[in-house]
């Protein structure tokens, strides 16, 4: 099927103009100031802005909890888990892959492929491998394995202790895996031992309401692991991307390595540039109960201009569907809430409205946050994020001046709440296009499962070399 997106406003990265878009199977063939070409079906982006697709690089889709959060898992799957993220604009996400201690990284990755098989995704979706246990040899080299098979990034917890939580010496010696085979490596940086003395002693106290989950996870631990992380990253000669950003010292250390001209990435994520950690204290304050937690409103500012510095590089979501009143209400011990919220489909709305509309960041800048960078960073460019000649066809005819409101009531996210309820905001998707297939329309889910596919990616920095 061939589609013709005329009249639109063109934004990528770099570019800012208006002309047509030719849509054939599933690539852009062609784009013109006026192109002399019959389609299949014509798209009047009249008023509107014709974006490349969102790519959400930080994304857990039907995830196990711990022991100590209950066990059993978020109540999303691959299919409503990818229809929620292209309501929001998003056609790519890369989701982890957790393998659990004692299980083979190829166990992991099997576990999750067979999720992808049984509830098929309407986008297409990569793997990271989120490591837990890689001290025997035989696991560092799977590592190798793997990155031949397209998982080319792995991420490490430095907090989670007894459930997650690595150890300096597997985190540094994967590290020198990933420098040797070009994998990027990711983490959860926070100091875990700290973290873990802090919430016994509150316990011990009875300090157990959701406040104290940001009070025992201080800003200042998430920057000593963030420092750390980068040092031993350059020593190892690894490329290093910090997941989930939260507060302003951290923020400083990439910043810092950045400068020098080390290759560190930061990552934050839309709940911390709306959201403080006044949330944990209304009376649903579980909802709000994700890891690192929210900050107080000045590292909130601080993010939106380290955004606009590129000392923070990357807008992810850290979707976690859980449903309150299952798996979160009704807990006396923060310890014992499942970590996470959802939101990849409000990612786009809330970029848009609170930081384009506000002045916080440019049109282009948004979408090399939101789609550039990541496909970047996780070896998909140009394939991925960017509207060019020969790209896929994943398209976001967005309307800026259409109003939203963010609602558990109308969202397509299988969660029973939204951290943003009753927020409104000015932006939305009005069609989004995977591989040439419209599957967003005026809100509504118009696609078929199975439309999107596993996606193997270049190891970091392949395809950028490989183009110039």
């Amino acid at each position: 099927m061939s589609i013709l997106i005329r009249n639109g406003r063109i934004i990528t990265a770099a570019e800012d103009y208006v002309a047509e878009i030719l849509i054939e199977g599933e690539t852009v063939s062609a784009i013109g100031g006026s192109l002399d070409v019959q389609a299949d079906r014509v798209i009047d982006a009249s008023g509107k802005y014709v974006l490349p697709g969102c790519i959400d690089p930080h994304s857990h889709i039907e995830p196990p909890a711990t022991a100590a959060w209950g066990g059993g898992y978020g109540c999303d799957d691959f299919t409503t888990g990818t229809i929620s993220a292209a309501a929001g604009g998003v056609t790519t996400l890369v989701d982890f892959c957790v393998q659990w201690p004692d299980q083979s990284l190829r166990e992991a990755l099997e576990t999750w492929q067979e999720k992808i098989e049984r509830a098929a995704p309407v986008i297409d979706v990569g793997f990271h491998i989120a490591v837990t246990d890689a001290r025997e040899g035989k696991r560092l080299k799977e590592l190798e394995s793997l990155v031949d098979e397209g998982i080319t990034s792995f991420k490490f917890f430095m907090c989670y202790k007894g459930a997650y939580m690595v150890d300096d010496e597997t985190l540094f010696s994967s590290m020198q895996v990933a420098e040797r085979t070009g994998a990027l490596i990711m983490v959860h940086a926070e100091h875990g031992d700290s973290i873990d003395l802090l919430m016994s002693q509150a316990v011990a106290e009875g300090n157990v309401s959701p406040i104290w989950h940001a009070r025992t996870r201080p800003p200042e631990l998430e920057a000593e692991a963030t420092n750390r992380a980068i040092q031993l990253a350059h020593v190892a000669g690894a490329p290093i991307y910090v997941v989930h950003v939260s507060c302003r010292p951290a923020a400083e250390a990439i910043a810092r390595a950045r400068a020098d001209g080390w290759e560190a990435w930061g990552e934050t994520c839309d709940k911390y540039l709306v959201i403080d950690e006044s949330a944990l204290e209304r009376p649903d304050g579980a909802k709000f109960i994700y890891t690192p937690p929210p900050r107080t409103r000045d590292h909130v500012e601080y993010l939106w201009g380290a955004l606009a510095r590129d000392e923070l590089s990357v807008i992810g979501s850290d979707h976690v569907s859980w449903h309150f009143e299952r798996q979160k209400d009704g807990k006396d011990d923060f310890t014992q809430v499942p970590n996470g919220a959802p939101g990849n489909e409000n990612l786009l709305h809330l970029v848009h409205d609170k930081g384009v509309r506000q002045g916080r960041i440019s049109l282009n800048r948004m979408v090399e946050l939101m789609s550039t960078n990541a496909a970047k960073a996780f070896g998909l460019y140009p394939k991925k994020g960017t509207i060019a000649a020969g790209s896929d066809a994943d398209l976001i005819v967005f309307d800026p001046e259409r109003e939203h409101v963010l609602s558990a009531e109308t969202h397509h996210m299988p969660s029973d709440y939204n951290l943003y309820e009753g927020t409104r905001v000015v932006g939305a998707p009005e069609l989004v296009l995977a591989r040439g297939q419209v599957i967003i329309e005026d809100n509504r889910f118009v696609g078929k499962p199975g439309s999107g596919a596993f996606i193997k990616r270049a190891r970091y920095g392949e395809q950028l070399r490989n183009i110039a």
